[in-house]
């Protein structure tokens, strides 16, 4: 990683290739955050923009079109373990950006995180094919000829990915890790004070090779003139201030252009003290423990982290206390390669002016200092020693007390480091009304064991907030905390918060595709989705000729696929019998007056679940063979209740064929239809079933 860290400007990593810019461009200085010593130099001077934006519009798009969601699933999950094995890295530089190893946990092992879950749930949600099918069928016609699905594909541009300083690591695999899974080719452009730390993640992935021609590209500086290059089927998403966000939303190419915007912006985020979480009690301990880490990690610079703490009027002097004691006892303010630092320094010392610019607004509003000395901190060096590091931009924790909760400040006023207001509420309402004084936020989180305090805040606050986090005594040791998004939950927030979701499970990889209604005949839709549709051609095996398909291999399986089983006739031995044997006595199977007298049924009725296990005899081809093993049964719906003497029949097809990549063996999905004598249909459903990708051996 040296390499990065000289007086050459910083590279970028366009057009699969690393990219300087002339020795005689301009540049600005990027520095430790703790010593104020040079770290980088930064310029993008005579970068192409338009040129890396079509490179991924072509070769990226081309090479991940390629792969199906499966296989772009696999990749990340290789690109994690690639980025695992040199982490070590990362962290020496993160260092630099003031983070403790704490915190660099938090932004290298929960970016690498991100892309194992996103490689896990793509896999596991997602069919190992090129189009995602949301929703189910529609009918739109009464003979069944004419069908309605909804699909997604994945948008045909590039995914502007512009981060904020804070996450260097983490904010660019969080937007990565979807938009790869959705095959759209990303173009990261993280903040210019700790960008060379993402310039070292980007060379790890690029060292690998495992990323396709175009996928990823890195601009390590400004971008000028970007999104005058941006069109249609591109998509911005963004991290960093209102200000900014609203600035960019209002350019050309987003208001008129069809460019996609989604922001997570400023967010005076609330963390709520319940009534009956007071002092002693295991919400209390746990409340005023995760405001100390809000407070600290990361120095504070965190998008979630908790800036109003709605206390009840009665408990503000003891959650002070609490906190001033913990920190006391547990926060070392320091350089982050000491040994002992708890809190290192913020971003850098333009950073650290802002925050003692918006701090003095607080305190101008009515703030009362009660934890945290101004002036210059004195800090623990990296050599041990205790003193000031005046080129350091360190600011210590800071709690302001405010006597009048509705002071507008309080709500509006980021000072985004480690600073928190702490102010008091006289009842659950009014609690509420402060929380949604703050304009929409990323996480409100509330310590309660009550759940009639939690149900009362959650039915007001919720609208305001894109999650809400409920601390008690039962979840307080394994919670992730207030301020952890977390990949598998919606990321964003309402409001102030900027709108967006990012993250969210396979929610934020629907963001980088487009939902289209499709309409067509089962033929049609059976082709553009690959699941087989009722009324589409179907190869029953039996008039065909051709092999059962449960002795066939998904090398060998084709969607339509079919079994048409012959009629087996039930009568009340059968039903009798299935009772005694489970223990199933329901009236309805045994009871002939009191079934009739039920408006469901004719009298007494076979069980449903009899008339399941009956459709696996008729289906079902014994030998050992390419079926492995039945992955279970789904949307399992009984619709004509079937009486002694009804006959039954299963028509069973192949309907979806999902290969697993790493596995000898994939998923096949069969429609399964059972009807009577009459042609009524009595019961539907899907079965899943694992089976061999070749076949066996001779």
């Amino acid at each position: 990683m040296s390499e990065t860290l000289t007086d050459a400007a910083l590279p970028s990593y366009v057009r699969d290739a690393w990219w300087s810019p002339d020795a005689s461009a301009a540049t600005s200085e990027v520095r430790d955050a703790a010593t104020g010593e040079l770290v980088a130099r930064v310029s993008t001077e005579g970068l192409d923009l338009a040129g890396a934006l079509e490179h991924a519009r072509t070769v990226g798009q081309a090479g991940l079109g390629e792969l199906t969601f499966h296989q772009r699933a696999v990749l990340l999950k290789r690109m994690a373990l690639a980025l695992t094995e040199r982490k070590a890295e990362l962290y020496e530089l993160s260092s630099r950006t003031g983070a403790t190893k704490q915190d660099s946990w938090v932004d290298i092992d929960g970016g690498i995180g991100v892309l194992f879950t996103y490689s896990s749930k793509g896999r596991r949600e997602m069919p190992n094919a090129k189009v995602y099918v949301d929703g189910a069928v529609e009918q739109l016609s009464k003979d069944g000829t004419f069908l309605g699905r909804h699909v997604y594909t994945r948008l045909p541009g590039v995914a502007v990915q512009i981060n904020a300083f804070n996450f260097p690591v983490w904010g660019s695999l969080e937007k990565f890790a979807p938009a790869f899974l959705a095959g759209v080719p990303t173009l990261v452009k993280p903040a210019t004070p700790s960008g060379y730390l993402a310039v070292a993640m980007v060379r790890i992935l690029v060292e690998s090779g495992l990323l396709p021609a175009g996928s990823l590209q890195l601009v390590a500086g400004s971008v000028p003139g970007l999104f005058d290059e941006l069109r249609l089927g591109d998509l911005v998403a963004f991290t960093g201030s209102a200000s900014t966000a609203e600035r960019l939303r209002a350019h050309d190419s987003v208001q008129t252009g069809g460019v996609r915007f989604t922001s997570e912006t400023d967010s005076i985020n609330a963390s709520v003290l319940g009534t009956d979480a007071t002092a002693g009690t295991p919400e209390f301990d746990a409340y005023v423990k995760q405001l100390v880490v809000e407070l600290t990690t990361k120095a504070g610079q965190k998008c979630t982290a908790i800036r109003r703490a709605i206390v009840p009027e009665a408990s503000v002097d003891d959650v002070i206390a609490a906190v001033r004691a913990r920190i006391a006892e547990r926060v070392v303010v320091g350089d982050p390669r000491a040994e002992g630092v708890t809190m290192g320094p913020l971003a850098s010392t333009e950073q650290r002016e802002e925050v003692l610019r918006q701090l003095a607004k607080l305190e101008a509003a009515g703030g009362e200092r009660v934890i945290g000395e101004p002036g210059e901190p004195e800090v623990l060096r990296a050599d041990g020693t205790r003193g000031t590091l005046p080129d350091g931009a360190f600011v210590v924790p800071t709690v302001l007390r405010f006597a009048d909760a509705d002071t507008p400040a309080l709500h509006e006023v980021e000072a985004f480091g480690p600073v928190s207001s702490i102010f008091g509420y006289r009842s659950l309402a009014e609690a509420a009304e402060l929380v949604a004084r703050g304009g929409g936020s990323l996480v409100t989180s509330v310590a309660t064991h009550d759940p009639e305090v939690a149900v009362a805040l959650a039915g007001t606050v919720a609208a305001y907030n894109g999650r809400l986090l409920f601390l008690d005594r039962d979840d307080a040791r394994t919670s992730t905390g207030h301020g952890s998004p977390l990949p598998n939950l919606v990321h964003g927030g309402p409001g102030r918060a900027g709108g967006g979701e990012e993250l969210g499970g396979i929610r934020a990889v629907l963001h980088h595709m487009q939902r289209t209604a499709v309409q067509g005949s089962p033929e049609m839709l059976t082709a553009l989705t690959g699941v087989w549709h009722a009324g589409a051609s179907a190869r029953a095996y039996e008039e065909s000729g051709e092999r059962h398909p449960f002795r066939k291999s998904l090398a060998e399986l084709r969607i339509g696929d079919q079994v048409q089983s012959p009629a087996r006739t039930v009568t009340l031995d059968d039903i009798e019998t299935f009772a005694a044997f489970t223990g199933d006595t329901f009236y309805a199977h045994m009871d002939e007056t009191s079934a009739a007298a039920n408006p469901f049924f004719p009298g007494r009725v076979a069980h449903g679940y009899l008339l399941v296990s009956w459709a696996a005899g008729l289906f079902v081809d014994p030998e050992p063979g390419p079926v492995l093993a039945n992955s279970g049964l789904e949307n399992l719906r009984f619709v004509t209740p079937v009486s002694p003497g009804d006959e039954i029949r299963v028509e069973l097809t192949a309907k979806q064929i999902t290969p697993r990549e790493t596995d000898e063996y994939g998923e096949v999905r069969w429609d399964a239809v059972l009807r009577n004598q009459r042609d009524e249909l009595v019961a539907s459903y899907d079965v899943l079933t694992l089976v061999a990708k070749e076949p066996a051996a001779a």
